[in-house]
């Protein structure tokens, strides 16, 4: 991707690389490519953690780690850059030593910050390809419009449950993220893995085609998933592909763009700005704001310890229910909550939760709807368990 002359490789180079150097596609001067390319990865977790082994494996001269996180042991199930000794400690950390353990002769760089409209311009503008390992709309979106105005490839991949998808949008040469997805969808109505659960070994496979991906743009080879959309159900174990057109009415790629600078990407996804909602007294406290649509895990304690009237509502699916639960729960997995929702009228009180909040707070609105006095745990039973009672399981 870069016209910049590497120097000549060492011996030990030329012995590491020794696979690459006898393939006609890539040879001495697909490996040089590789040296001097730069690519960017963002998000060191499911996708991240194969996509970027691959890439140093593979020689990438400069690879650069954008994470804020830390490596919790629920990790540990998908997220193959980590070991029982990370936990606790920033993923970016992490990452970098073990990709500089695996390649010495790259530069692996730490960027351990959260990627917002303040710094993704400048940031994406160091690097030659980006690898998209986010896990959230407004930093798909940001990480596209980013790409698009900084001129670079954007190696999109996601995964939920047992399925995956692939792309490479280039707004340049094809159609980008925004030309397949105009609008985000409303808040919280697409769990995330948290919520709705990732075979461990779904992200192992698209991350490493998002490898691939990166590592024919930067050497220079194959044809690139540019106008393509690879779709992979792994129960099936079959692959789809879909032919993707550019938008001609596109915001962002288009040639009249409407937007040409980052916005706010919380906002634009829906997202209440940090600091913003719930957190209070709720129905029948008589303490807050009857409009508030949170308690805190501390204040639920409290109130359970003073005897108050409440229906605690769990409405994660069974198996999650079997897992860990608060005691005296109801459980009714929120698919079912329209048909069931006759069954909390007159019950006081509805306390629901899930498992980080999300579903809960769709139950809740939900059931406000339907005349149902409730309000959703801030956090969910894992704020539960960290905050008030860590006797109950974290998963």
């Amino acid at each position: 991707m870069t016209t910049a002359a590497p120097p000549p490789f060492s011996p030990a180079e030329l012995r590491r690389y020794a696979r690459h150097l006898i393939l006609p596609e890539i040879g001495m001067e697909g490996q040089r490519r590789l040296k001097a390319a730069r690519v960017l990865l963002v998000g060191a977790g499911g996708l991240g953690s194969p996509a970027g082994l691959y890439l140093a494996a593979a020689g990438v001269g400069r690879l650069g780690v954008v994470d804020f996180d830390r490596v919790d042991e629920s990790n540990l199930q998908r997220q193959v850059l980590y070991g029982q000794g990370d936990l606790g400690r920033p993923k970016v950390e992490a990452a970098v030593a073990r990709l500089a353990d695996l390649n010495p002769e790259i530069e692996v760089v730490a960027h351990p910050l959260r990627l917002d409209a303040s710094n993704a311009l400048d940031l994406v503008g160091q690097y030659d390809v980006v690898v998209d390992g986010s896990d959230n709309f407004p930093t798909r979106y940001l990480v596209n419009d980013a790409c698009v105005l900084a001129g670079r490839p954007n190696v999109y991949g996601s995964i939920f449950r047992f399925e995956g998808q692939v792309a490479v949008f280039w707004g340049a040469r094809g159609p980008c993220y925004r030309c397949l997805f105009a609008e985000p969808p409303p808040p919280h109505m697409v769990p995330n893995c948290a919520e709705g659960g990732v075979r461990g070994v779904l992200p192992g496979i698209v991350g490493a085609l998002q490898a691939n991906e990166a590592i024919k743009l930067a050497a220079g080879i194959g044809e690139p998933l540019i106008g393509r959309l690879v779709l992979f159900d792994a129960l099936k174990l079959s692959f789809r592909e879909l032919r993707l057109e550019k938008d001609p009415a596109c915001p962002v790629c288009s040639e009249q763009p409407t937007v040409t600078e980052l916005i706010d990407y919380e906002a634009f996804c829906g997202l209440p700005a940090a600091g913003e909602g719930g957190g209070g007294e709720a129905p029948g406290g008589g303490e807050g704001d009857d409009d508030d649509l949170e308690i805190e895990p501390e204040t639920l304690a409290r109130w359970l310890a003073e005897g108050r009237a409440l229906t605690l509502l769990d409405v994660r699916t069974p198996e999650e229910h079997a897992i860990a639960r608060l005691e005296g729960a109801e459980l009714i997995p929120l698919p079912e909550l329209p048909r069931r929702v006759a069954e909390l009228a007159g019950r006081g009180a509805v306390v629901a939760y899930c498992h980080h909040g999300p579903r809960s707070e769709r139950a809740t609105l939900f059931l406000r709807q339907h005349g149902v006095e409730a309000i959703n745990l801030a956090g969910g039973l894992d704020a539960w368990s960290r905050r008030v009672d860590p006797r109950v399981p974290r998963y």
